[in-house]
C-alpha cells in the first residue's frame, strides 16, 4: 500500500469523489465499438480502438467526432448521437472494468472509514446499470449522474450534490478526475482536486495547465495525499 510522509498529506479530508470513465473504469472499448459499428454500417472502414481511446472521456461528442468528423453543431448530429446511445447501451456491460489499482484504492478508503462516491457527466441511463453491475461500487455512498442535477460538469452543482448525499462539507472533499472539466468543477465547488494522468487525456490536453492541486499517474498514488490511517 502506498504511504507518504505526513508533511505531504492533506488534513481534514473526510470524503473522496471520483469521475467515472477514465478515472475509475476503462469503458473506451465499448464506447469505441458503439461508434465504430455505425461506421461499418455505412460502408466505412473500421477504426482501431487507439483512434477512439483518447477521446473516450468526451462521450458521444468525442466518439462521433472521431468516427465521422462531426461536432454537435453539425446537421444530423442529434440523430447520430441517439443511434450511438442505442449501440452503447447494447454493449456497455460487455467489458468495462476498473483500472488496475482502483479496487485496492477503494478497499483502502473503506478500511479507513472514508466515504466515497462518483460524479460523472454520463447519463443515469448508462451510469446506473454499470455501477449496479460492478461489485466495485457496492460501497459507494453517492452516485451522481449527468442528469441528476440541472447542470453537468464543469458546473459545481453535481459535486455539491454528492457532498450533500455523503453528509460532508465540500471543502472537506477531494475530487479526482481525468478531464479539465473535472478540475474546474471541483475548484468551483471548493474541493481539493486531483488530476488523473492515466485516463482519457486528449491528444492536445496538458493536465499541468488545469490548476489541479495534485496529479497522479496511478490510482494508488492518491493515498499519498491522505493522512496516514
Amino acid at each position: 500500500m502506498v504511504s507518504a510522509p505526513a508533511a505531504d498529506a492533506w488534513t481534514g479530508v473526510e470524503a473522496i469523489l471520483f469521475d467515472l470513465d477514465g478515472t475509475l473504469i476503462d469503458s473506451a472499448p465499448e464506447l469505441g465499438a458503439a461508434a465504430d459499428r455505425m461506421r461499418v454500417a455505412r460502408g466505412m472502414p473500421s477504426l482501431p480502438l487507439t483512434a477512439y481511446r483518447s477521446m473516450a472521456g468526451a462521450g458521444a461528442r468525442g466518439m462521433l467526432g472521431i468516427a465521422f468528423g462531426l461536432t454537435p453543431q453539425d446537421a444530423g448530429f442529434d440523430e447520430l448521437r441517439e443511434e450511438f446511445f442505442r449501440n452503447y447501451e447494447a454493449c456497455m456491460l460487455d467489458g468495462s472494468h476498473a483500472f488496475e489499482g482502483v479496487p485496492m484504492l477503494v478497499a483502502e478508503l473503506v478500511r479507513r472509514g472514508l466515504p466515497w462516491g462518483v460524479v460523472t457527466n454520463k447519463a443515469s441511463r448508462f451510469t446506473l446499470p454499470i455501477t449496479r453491475a460492478m461489485p466495485l461500487f457496492a460501497s459507494a455512498g453517492a452516485i451522481v449522474c449527468g442528469d441528476t442535477t440541472p447542470h453537468a460538469k464543469p458546473h459545481p452543482a453535481p459535486l455539491l450534490e454528492a457532498a450533500r448525499q455523503l453528509g460532508v462539507a465540500p471543502q472537506r472533499c477531494i475530487y479526482v478526475g481525468d478531464d479539465q472539466r473535472d478540475i474546474v468543477a471541483g475548484r468551483a465547488a471548493g474541493m481539493r482536486t486531483v488530476a488523473v494522468a492515466y485516463g482519457y487525456l486528449g491528444a492536445e490536453a496538458d493536465h499541468t495547465l488545469w490548476g489541479a492541486d495534485a496529479t497522479i499517474s496511478l490510482p494508488l498514488q492518491l493515498l499519498q495525499w491522505l493522512a496516514p490511517a
